[in-house]
This record gives C-alpha cells, structure tokens and sequence, in this order.
C-alpha cells in the first residue's frame, strides 16, 4: 500500500523545470525587422524626410548640411562619391539646384539602385525656382515617391514603410493649417527679398513679392542693375513693404547692404536658409519661419496694396538665368 501510493505521488511530480531548462537553452528566433536601404540625400531636407520615411535604423546621408555655407558654392567630395556607390535610393532636388550629382551619378553607376529628383516630380525644369522644399505640397510628393523606393527596395518592411508615410503627410497638415491662416490675414500684403528662396511660401501665404529682378541677380551671382538696386533701397527706406526677408545664407555685398538699410529703416527682417538647420525636423523648420513671418508682419504697418505713391514690383526681364542657377 505504501508502494502505491509513493508511485503515485511521484506520478505528481512536476515536470516545469525541465521544460524551462529546455526553454532556455533554445536558440532566439533572429530579427524579422526588415534592415532599411542606404540612402543619400543631396540636402538635408531630403534627408530628413527619409529618416523619418525609413525609421530607425536607416543609414541615411546628407551631403549639404550646413546651413552656415551658401550651397551654390558646393564641391562633391570622394566620401560623397563612396556614399552614393553604396546607396540603393537617391534623392535630390534637380532643376539645375544641385547639377554636381547629375555627374556623380553617372560616375558610379550602381546595380538597382533608384533615383528621385523631385523637380522631376512636379515637373519643374531648369529656369524654374528650384526652393522646392518651401512648398508642403512639393514635399508630400518627394515623400510618396521616397515610400514606394523604400517598399521596392525592401518588401518586408511595407507595412512599417506605408505607416510612416501616412504620419508624415498628417503632420504636414498643422503647417498648412498655419499657411491658411496667415493667408487669412496677410494676402495681398507686399514684401520684399534678396532671393527667391521663399518664392513658394510667399506665393501660398498670398504675399506680393517686389523687386524680383534683383533677387534673380543675386542667385545667378550677377550685378543688379543700379535701377532694380535703387528701386529695392526706396521700398525699404519709404516702408513701401512690410517685411525684408534675408537668405542669411547667402553672402553677397549688395544683399548684406541690402541688410542694413532695411535695419537702419526698421523694416522688420525675417532670415531664411537654404539648408535645413541642425537638429529640426522639416515640419518643424517650416513652422519656425512661419512663426517669424507672422511676428514680423504684425509689427509692420506698412501699406500692404499698392498705390500712386507704390510702383508695381519689378519682374525679371526674359532670358536663360546662368548655369547652375534658376529663376524664381
């Protein structure tokens, strides 16, 4: 009888740790998370928009980085050349903004890799404002396109791919809401510019540009004219515009003099910069000049429509801008 019963007890005795001993030797299953393509990016806004399109983990170069450095002065490196031996998707901006990665490009041709110029996009040629990036509905273009690349290159990983996509395009949505608004308040206001740099912003703001003629002086790195120079200092000087906005990435004589009348005058100056800065986001790049802008015309009282006394702006006189370059 005692028999049975220690048969039986040991009948009962748990078999859990064995299991778990087993558990613990088992080799972890590997990573299912789909590693994200290499990608470059000609500027760094594009760079940013594939960072948060790829997610963590992507291995994602911006070759213009700077926003301290005017990006018409730019020189390929070899370590650019090397990154863009071993992307699978390029990006870059194209109408004649960035014409060193067409020859980088063609240099090194790489198997299966895809390539996006977003001027392409939107159909946007040479002669064309090539700020492309100052228009949101631009950007959610460059992002659709970068999001098919990015499923292409990576199947696994669409579902991930397709998500960030649609975050993106949402978060474009509170800027645009701040464009509307302001549009609201300031169309038909006049402004002025050393460059076209804010051409798109200006235009969906509703926003009168002057002295246009000048800016595409400045970009091609040619004299302006000492009609379009006087006429640019009298807007100023006369506070026949309500705000001066200054490319501070740019260092031409006649714009940082440009500069100092508008102070001088108390124009209110909003700078702008070609190149994303450091540690922004796009979105929140576009929401901080905005804001600026929106600062800078409540504290103008200027006339904002023109009048006898208020000649109409300037327009850029006919004819091919120079190499490299682009007209507004």
């Amino acid at each position: 009888m005692k028999r049975r019963l220690l048969l039986v007890a040991l009948a009962w005795v748990p078999v859990w740790p064995v299991a778990a001993q087993t558990a613990a030797t088992q080799t972890p299953a590997p990573s299912t998370a789909p590693a994200a393509p290499a990608i470059v990016a000609a500027e760094n806004v594009y760079g940013d928009l594939a960072t948060q399109l790829a997610g963590d983990g992507a291995k994602v170069t911006s070759v213009l980085s700077n926003p301290n450095e005017d990006p018409h002065l730019f020189e390929a490196s070899p370590s650019v050349a090397r990154a863009l031996s071993e992307a699978r998707i390029v990006i870059y901006n194209g109408a004649d903004y960035d014409p060193w990665m067409v020859k980088l490009i063609k240099a090194g041709k790489a198997a299966n890799r895809q390539v996006i110029v977003v001027a392409d996009l939107v159909h946007k040629k040479a002669g064309d404002n090539p700020h492309l990036w100052y228009d949101t509905a631009i950007m959610a273009a460059a992002a659709k396109a970068l999001s098919a690349a990015l499923i292409a290159a990576a199947p696994p990983g669409k579902v991930g791919y397709e998500q960030r996509l649609l975050a993106f395009l949402e978060s474009l949505k509170p800027v645009d809401a701040k464009i509307a608004a302001m549009r609201v308040k300031y169309d038909g206001a006049q402004v002025t510019a050393t460059e076209p740099v804010f051409g798109y912003m200006a235009t969906a703001l509703g926003l009168v540009m002057r002295n246009e003629r000048f800016q595409l002086a400045v970009m091609n790195s040619t004299e302006p004219r000492a009609s379009d120079v006087a006429a640019f200092e009298r807007d100023l000087r006369q506070h026949l515009v309500r705000v001066f906005i200054y490319n501070s990435q740019a260092t031409d004589p006649a714009a940082k003099r440009l500069l100092d009348i508008a102070t001088q005058a108390m124009v209110p100056v909003v700078g702008v910069t070609e190149t994303m800065p450091a540690g922004q986001t796009y979105q929140a790049w576009m929401t901080a000049q905005l804001d600026a802008l929106d600062t800078a015309l409540n504290r103008s009282s200027a006339v904002s429509k023109p009048g006898p006394s208020m000649p109409a702006p300037s327009k850029p006189a006919p004819g091919k801008p120079t190499p490299g370059k682009s007209a507004p």
